[in-house]
């Protein structure tokens, strides 16, 4: 591919000066270090609210190391995909908008290089933001709780991080083939909610990219579950066939 080491150095020198690897990386850390403490104290506000209500009483059992590590996976899973749809919607789009595309291309750059420097370029914040996660909650969990499987959290933190970059490709595919970078994101939202949708059904749902969570769970625990190979190949191939139909559409395409 002609051009990638060029152009995934701009990619990601822009994802520095632009401060978007700092601010994602900055969120999905609150993420890591809130989910512990939001699984811990939660049952002992729920429990303050109810004794303050004349006959009301709530009670909750304390809260455990699973409930932290599925607090993360939770937020993982919700507000982190929807950050990854956020950085992937203007990806293509925003460069064919202002011209650039066109400009880059005109360079001894391929347009397999163009779009696979930026697909590393995504996946690298994706990486950097799910490392922090999850040092972050490994670290907090073992203050509030007590310590996860170093190996598990790790694969963890993989396995959320293969599941933000099958939805970051969806939206990547949207993004290069439109024009717009909200029809990118609204591409990527309706892939959110099917999936969602996909993954309450027997069968299908383990293939799923969000049937990753309740796998990263488990991982995060110790225990190596049944769902594993499913979660993950379900993942990457949700991610390989994005690239390669954005690849072909983009080959087609007049800038």
């Amino acid at each position: 591919m002609t051009g990638f080491a060029t152009l995934l150095r701009k990619e990601l020198l822009e994802q520095w000066r632009t401060r978007r690897i700092v601010i994602v990386g900055i969120v999905f850390l609150l993420f890591g270090l809130g989910s512990p403490l939001l699984a811990k104290y939660t049952p002992e506000i729920l429990k303050s609210v109810g004794t303050g209500m004349p006959g009301a009483s709530i009670t909750l059992p304390p809260a455990t190391t699973a409930d932290a590590v599925a607090q993360l996976a939770k937020n993982v899973g919700q507000l982190g995909i929807l950050i990854a749809i956020l950085l992937a919607m203007g990806s293509v789009a925003t460069e064919k908008e202002r011209g650039t595309a066109a400009f880059l291309l005109t360079m001894p750059a391929g347009r397999a290089a163009f779009l696979c420097a930026k697909l590393v370029a995504l996946a690298t914040t994706l990486l950097v933001a799910m490392a922090l996660a999850t040092g972050g909650a490994w670290a907090y969990t073992t203050l509030l709780f007590e310590p996860l499987p170093v190996a598990g959290t790790i694969a963890m933190g993989l396995v959320l991080w293969l599941e933000l970059c099958a939805f970051a490709a969806l939206t990547f595919l949207a993004s290069t083939a439109s024009s717009s970078q909200l029809v990118a994101g609204g591409v990527g939202f309706v892939a959110l909610v099917v999936m969602s949708i996909l993954g309450i059904v027997p069968v299908v749902g383990q293939w799923s990219p969000i049937g990753a969570s309740s796998v990263a769970i488990d991982l995060a625990l110790g225990t190596v579950p049944s769902m594993l190979i499913p979660a993950v190949v379900g993942s990457v191939a949700c991610i390989a066939l994005s690239v390669a139909v954005a690849l072909a559409v983009f080959r087609r395409q007049e800038l």
